[in-house]
């Protein structure tokens, strides 16, 4: 495997950056203008500017909410962040970490027979950085799996 990423050192966060810093910029943004024009509309009420104000809130936690993915790897296994949960794995119940052509995210192929998405990689605007993140998840994953390292995987990225 000549082409294996260098293993670091653990523990180490995957999340797109990117895509956080963009999603978290537009929803301060978001909030600082609504919250901006409740104040000087003169012909709001107290209600009215609040509700403009709660509204802002609430678009700025969905737009928090999308930037949470990260994969988390540490020592015992690793951490799955996605939008609306969280998941610990150990690094034996991880078969196979695949990150196909078209694929949004990174999915990971479970012993328990299940697919879990990893949102917290993904090649939406860092097509590079995700594959890099990929074959380093996919190394660390087959560097602690006690199976037999046949490095099966469906990835056509590398």
């Amino acid at each position: 495997m000549s082409d294996a990423p260098e293993l670091p050192a653990l523990p180490v966060t995957f999340r797109p950056g990117r895509t956080r810093a963009v999603l978290l910029t537009a929803g301060a943004a978001i909030f600082v203008v609504i919250t901006t024009v409740a104040l000087l509309l003169e012909k709001l009420g107290p209600g009215e500017r609040l509700s403009f104000v709660f509204t802002a809130a609430m678009l700025f936690g969905v737009l928090a909410l999308l930037s949470r993915p990260k994969v988390v790897a540490d020592e015992s296994g690793v951490t799955v962040v996605n939008i609306a949960s969280r998941r610990r794995l150990a690094w034996a119940e991880i078969l196979q970490v695949n990150l196909r052509p078209g694929d949004p995210w990174v999915f990971l192929n479970l012993s328990d027979g299940t697919s879990l998405p990893a949102l917290g990689i993904q090649p939406g605007i860092a097509k590079q950085r995700a594959i890099s993140d990929a074959r380093t998840l996919r190394a660390l994953a087959e560097a602690r799996s006690p199976g037999d390292g046949d490095g099966q995987h469906d990835e056509h990225h590398g």
